[in-house]
C-alpha cells in the first residue's frame, strides 16, 4: 500500500476590512498606547490589501465622519459649533476637513433643513472640496498633507466628533419637527433697512481711530437695537403667534475666555436676553427672541474687536515703571470694559422703553415685555436648571481703571449708575 505524505494546512488569516480598520484605528487613538495607534495608522495605511485599499479606507472614513456629524443635530450641536469646537481642541486644518464634511453631510441630509441651518453652512463657505466619494484626497490635496499626517488627522478629527456631549438643542433640527418652519420676517441675518444701518454704525464704530466716536457709534446702534426689539415685540403681540424665545452660541475662547463671556452676557442684557458660558466647549449660549439674538450678536461681534483695540491703545498709556504687561492687566481691562459698556447699552435701552412708553402707552408695552422676559427666563431653567454663578474678582487695578476709562471717554450722555454684575458659571 502506498502511503501518500502528510500535506500542510495553512490557515488564512481574514483580512480586515477598511471599515474594521477605520474602528480599530479610532480605539486605538482613544487609548493611551502611544505604540499601538500608531501600529494601527500603520495598518490604515496598508489598508485592506486590495487593488483599491486607499479608495476603500478613504470612502470608510467619509461614511463614518457623515454618519457622525448627522447624529450631533438631535444632540443640539449647530454646523458652526462643530466646526468650532474643531478648530479650538485641534487646528484650523482639522476644522477645514469638518467643513467639506458638513458640505456632505448636508447634501445627504434626509428630511427638511431649516433656513438658517443652509445660513451657516453658507457663512463657513462650506460647498467644500468633496465630489461624493473623495472628500479626504481633496482635502489633503489642498492642504499638501501626504497621505499618513492626512490619515492621522481625519482619526482625530473622528475621535473629536464622535466624543462630543450632548448640548441644549437651541432649534429644531433638521428632520425634525419644526424643521421646515420658514424663517420669520424681520428677525434675520439680512433684508431688514434697521440692521444695515447697525451694521453700518458699528463698520465705522471699529474702524475709527478715536474712542469717543466709537462709543458713540456704538451707543447709536443700541438705540436704535432698542426700538427695534420694542417694535418686534409689540408686532408679535399683535399678532398672536406662538413663538418661543431662541438661542444661539457666540464663541468665547481663549485667551481671555472669562472677559469674553462677560462682555456676551453684558450685551446680552441689554437686549433682553440671557446668557450662560461652557468654558470647557469655548462658548457662551445666548437665549431670547429672535431680533434681540441678532442684536446680541451684531454688537457682541463688534465691541469684541473695539475692546481688543481699547487694551492695545491701553498698554501704551501704562505709568512708567508700573511693570511688564501681564495676561493679569489685559483681563482686568477687559472686564472693567465689559462692564462700563453693559452699562450704556442697558441705560440706552431704557431710555428707548421710556420714549416707547410715552408713544404706546404703559398699558400696552409693559404687560408685552414682561411675558417676553418672563418667557426667556422659563427658557433659562429649562435648559439649564444647573447653571451656576461666581462673582467678577479684580486682580489688576491699573488695568481695571484703565478699562474703566476706555469705556468712559465718549461724551454720551445715556445715565445709569455702575453696579456690580454676576458672571455666568459653567455649564
Amino acid at each position: 500500500m502506498i502511503m501518500e505524505p502528510e500535506r500542510a494546512t495553512i490557515e488564512e488569516v481574514p483580512v480586515p476590512d477598511a471599515d474594521e480598520l477605520v474602528a480599530d484605528a479610532l480605539a486605538a487613538v482613544r487609548g493611551t498606547d502611544v505604540r499601538r495607534a500608531e501600529r494601527q495608522l500603520d495598518r490604515l495605511m496598508v489598508g485592506t490589501g486590495a487593488a483599491d485599499a486607499a479608495t476603500a479606507v478613504d470612502a470608510a472614513l467619509r461614511r463614518r465622519l457623515v454618519r457622525a456629524l448627522g447624529q450631533l443635530w438631535p444632540r443640539g450641536w449647530q454646523p458652526v459649533d462643530v466646526h468650532r469646537i474643531t478648530g479650538r481642541r485641534l487646528d484650523a486644518r482639522a476644522a477645514r476637513l469638518v467643513r467639506d464634511a458638513l458640505a456632505a453631510q448636508r447634501r445627504e441630509q434626509a428630511g427638511p433643513v431649516p433656513d438658517w441651518w443652509d445660513d451657516q453652512l453658507r457663512g463657513l463657505t462650506a460647498e467644500g472640496r468633496d465630489d461624493g466619494r473623495d472628500l479626504l484626497a481633496a482635502w489633503a490635496a489642498a492642504e499638501g498633507l501626504d497621505r499618513v499626517d492626512a490619515l492621522r488627522a481625519a482619526v482625530d478629527v473622528l475621535a473629536l466628533v464622535e466624543s462630543l456631549p450632548p448640548i441644549a438643542v437651541l432649534r429644531p433640527p433638521p428632520g425634525s419637527t419644526g424643521a421646515a418652519v420658514p424663517r420669520v420676517a424681520g428677525t434675520g441675518r439680512s433684508g431688514s433697512p434697521m440692521l444695515d444701518r447697525v451694521r453700518a454704525l458699528l463698520a465705522k464704530a471699529e474702524s475709527t481711530t478715536f474712542p469717543a466716536e466709537a462709543e458713540a457709534l456704538t451707543g447709536k446702534a443700541q438705540e436704535l437695537i432698542a426700538r427695534h426689539s420694542i417694535d418686534e415685540a409689540l408686532l408679535a403681540a399683535g399678532a398672536e403667534r406662538g413663538d418661543l424665545p431662541g438661542g444661539v452660541r457666540l464663541g468665547t475662547e481663549t485667551p481671555y475666555a472669562g472677559a469674553k463671556a462677560l462682555l456676551v452676557q453684558e450685551v446680552a442684557a441689554a437686549n433682553r436676553c440671557e446668557a450662560v458660558w461652557s468654558d470647557d466647549l469655548g462658548f457662551t449660549t445666548v437665549l431670547g427672541w429672535p431680533a434681540d439674538l441678532v442684536a446680541v450678536e451684531l454688537l457682541y461681534t463688534s465691541l469684541l474687536v473695539q475692546a481688543t483695540a481699547a487694551m492695545l491703545r491701553g498698554r501704551t498709556e501704562r505709568r512708567p515703571g508700573s511693570g511688564r504687561r501681564t495676561k493679569v492687566w489685559d483681563e482686568s481691562f477687559l472686564n472693567a470694559f465689559a462692564l462700563r459698556i453693559g452699562e450704556r447699552l442697558r441705560a440706552a435701552t431704557e431710555a428707548a422703553d421710556q420714549a416707547a412708553v410715552e408713544t404706546a402707552g404703559s398699558e400696552r408695552l409693559l404687560p408685552v415685555l414682561a411675558a417676553r422676559g418672563e418667557a426667556v427666563q422659563e427658557r433659562l431653567g429649562t435648559l439649564f436648571p444647573g447653571v451656576t454663578r461666581h462673582r467678577l474678582s479684580v486682580r489688576d487695578a491699573e488695568g481695571w481703571s484703565s478699562g474703566t476709562s476706555a469705556a468712559d471717554r465718549a461724551a454720551l450722555d445715556v445715565g445709569g449708575g455702575r453696579r456690580p454684575r454676576q458672571v455666568p458659571g459653567r455649564q
